[in-house]
């Protein structure tokens, strides 16, 4: 088939697509989780469809951009080494990071918002290293704790701890003087208060850390192999693989990881919108 054919057959699939999209958005069941589910489908089934279009018609050499359909074959031709990055990076470095890094700021920002001095020594610290380079943060993390996983989590901590902090911090700050006064007036302590009002009126604060942690630390997992990881893990593979133009690996990667990481992400924005379904974002 001609490159010029490929193109055409692509563009009426990109016109089919708006086209579904378009009477989706605008008939009766234009607020359906169906309707919801398949818009983002479509998009993405049209990029990719454009995608290997432009790559087939060979608009683009390979060596620059390779057709999806060269990375899903890569992705079949590779599960063993995909599976062994995608556990040292994702399941070593980046979730026990985040567990640890989210864990630990919750803890901090209780103990903030029952010490007001220890909450404004900390939060300005807190934005002081937030904006701390990762390039520059990550060798001095590997030369401290190895080149293991061990020193991925805690570039990954590092990443995570402080948006956390500061995101559950205005949570449980968030409260109406009115309801907190009317718990006191019933003789709450501090921890029926915490638990009964503070910490439900803080959770759309809290899993707004927690997304934001959750795409910082896959970010800083990889990039910090680049600084001295095992002969395996997603960052040392797209380095290495980039190095001999092996591209498709490379891809082949870098699907696997915005796979995890958008899994991981619709994952915490299932569970929100089971906590906070009285918070009007999670209303139709």
């Amino acid at each position: 088939m001609s490159g010029a054919m490929i193109l055409i057959l692509a563009f009426g699939f990109w016109a089919l697509a708006w086209g579904l999209n378009v009477a989706a958005a605008n008939g009766p069941m234009r607020r359906s989780r169906a309707v919801r589910v398949m818009v983002p489908v479509l998009f993405g089934a049209t990029l990719l469809v454009m995608w290997e279009a432009i790559c087939r018609a060979g608009l683009v050499e390979p060596v620059v951009l390779p057709a999806p359909s060269a990375i899903a074959a890569k992705i079949a031709a590779s599960p063993e080494i995909l599976w062994a990055d995608f556990v040292q990076t994702v399941l070593k470095g980046a979730l026990s990071g985040f567990l640890i890094g989210t864990g630990a700021a919750m803890v901090v920002a209780v103990i903030c918002d029952r010490v007001p001095f220890l909450r404004a020594g900390l939060l300005p610290v807190g934005n002081f290293v937030a904006a701390l380079p990762i390039i520059g943060l990550a060798p001095i993390l590997v030369t401290w704790f190895g080149f293991g996983w061990q020193s991925k989590a805690a570039v990954v901590v590092a990443m995570v701890f402080f948006p956390m902090l500061v995101n559950v911090v205005a949570g449980l700050a968030s409260a109406e003087r009115m309801q907190r006064d009317l718990m006191a007036t019933w003789g709450a302590s501090y921890g029926q208060s915490l638990w009964k009002l503070r910490l439900p009126a803080a959770m759309p604060f809290v899993f707004n850390g927690l997304k934001i942690a959750a795409s910082l630390a896959l970010i800083g997992a990889i990039v910090a192999e680049y600084f001295g990881s095992p002969v395996f893990g997603m960052g040392f593979r797209i380095s290495t693989a980039a190095g001999v133009m092996n591209l498709e690996l490379v891809w082949a990667e870098i699907a696997v990881a915005a796979l995890a990481g958008s899994a991981f992400y619709g994952l915490i924005a299932l569970i929100e919108a089971g906590v906070t379904f009285w918070h009007p974002s999670q209303r139709n």
